[in-house]
């Protein structure tokens, strides 16, 4: 598939730079269960379209200040460095992004604020690298978030710089794992009273943990869809969540996983007769349309980029065509678009009516 046929135009200002508040009062676009079905409502009234028995699976990483602003040193030549950590591979090591990376040899160091530093130990595409830090394991933690800051997406970073409110902001209800660098955003959209409202109906949840990488913000830089290439991303489903789903799917429930992260994790765990196993690895699953999903019959998520894997994934959903109606529909009606904007419900077409 061309990867033109996921463009869309969308205007700037529908970009959110801040969330809803409350949280819960959201728009929300319910499509589906029928063809072409489309329904204006709002977050919080997400209990009634489901029913008794189906379950929630959320995402809970947790974010950590994964941007950090360091010098590289050369005699009396200094060069800053942008670094956006995306992948832990070892209690010093993590795979990054580098901005200029052509400013960066092997083996030089960049240093950060608190003493901290890391060593290049690899140079790949697209200013990706291998650093070895200073410190490892627990002590490497806290010089990161010291020495870090929140990493909002390159759409609202252009707009605005990070502050205090996105430190709660950029954060799930759910968030307990960390060693994200990118929320499961639509998991931001829960409060407290909403999962009450949830529980009522006896809808159940559970809790996966897929670290989100810095790879989620990059472009599509390829013409055709089967080109692309994924960055690997850690995650985890343990036996206990795994027979808690596939108990859910033997009674009759409908699994809802909540964000594409959750979704890419239970088809990443998932066999081909829709029995989902523990799982301990990284993923690059690309869910593109065709794609037969295994254990997502609903999908709540946020709006995407125009191009993206993520738009690519909804679409796999339903279809092309259906999401690009659908979109756009939401910005004739001025819904907010990405991490902090308005949600959609996607019923997979195997799904009937809510109860």
């Amino acid at each position: 598939m061309r990867v033109s046929d996921f463009d869309f135009e969308l205007p700037e200002e529908l970009i959110a730079l801040r969330p809803a508040r409350p949280r819960d009062t959201a728009r929300m676009l319910v499509i589906g269960p029928e063809e072409n079905a489309l329904e204006d409502r709002i977050v919080r009234d997400l209990p009634g379209f489901l029913r008794e028995g189906d379950m929630l699976v959320f995402n809970d990483t947790k974010v950590i200040p994964a941007r950090l602003f360091g010098v590289r040193r050369r005699g009396e030549a200094v060069a800053r460095i942008e670094v956006m950590l995306h992948m832990r591979v070892g209690a010093d090591e993590w795979r990054a992004f580098l901005r200029p990376a052509k400013k960066l040899k092997l083996g030089e160091v960049i240093e950060f604020a608190g003493g901290l530093s890391a060593r290049v130990e690899e140079k790949a595409e697209g200013g990706e690298a291998g650093l070895r830090f200073s410190c490892g394991g627990a002590a490497l933690d806290a010089a990161i978030a010291s020495a870090g800051e929140m990493p909002l997406p390159p759409y609202i970073a252009r707009k605005r710089a990070a502050d205090s409110d996105d430190l709660a902001d950029y954060q799930t209800l759910h968030a307990a794992e960390p060693g994200a660098v990118a929320a499961p955003t639509a998991g931001l959209h829960f409060t407290p009273e909403l999962m009450t409202a949830l529980e009522a109906r006896g809808i159940g949840t559970t809790r996966l943990t897929l670290h989100v990488g810095a790879g989620t913000f990059l472009p599509v830089t390829v013409d055709e869809t089967e080109d692309h290439k994924m960055h690997a991303e850690r995650g985890e489903v343990s036996p206990q969540e795994a027979a808690a789903i596939n108990e859910a799917r033997a009674r009759g429930g409908r699994i809802v996983a909540v964000g594409t992260t959750s979704a890419r994790l239970l088809e990443s765990a998932t066999d081909e007769a829709g029995m989902v196993h523990a799982f301990s690895d990284e993923t690059r699953i690309f869910i593109t349309p065709g794609y037969r999903f295994r254990a997502v019959d609903i999908l709540m998520t946020n709006f995407h980029l125009p191009r993206s894997t993520l738009f690519m994934l909804v679409s796999a959903l339903r279809s092309t065509s259906e999401m690009k109606r659908a979109y756009a529909h939401a910005i004739a009606e001025r819904y907010r678009f990405y991490s902090y904007g308005d949600a959609c419900l996607i019923f997979s077409h195997a799904n009937g009516t809510p109860a």
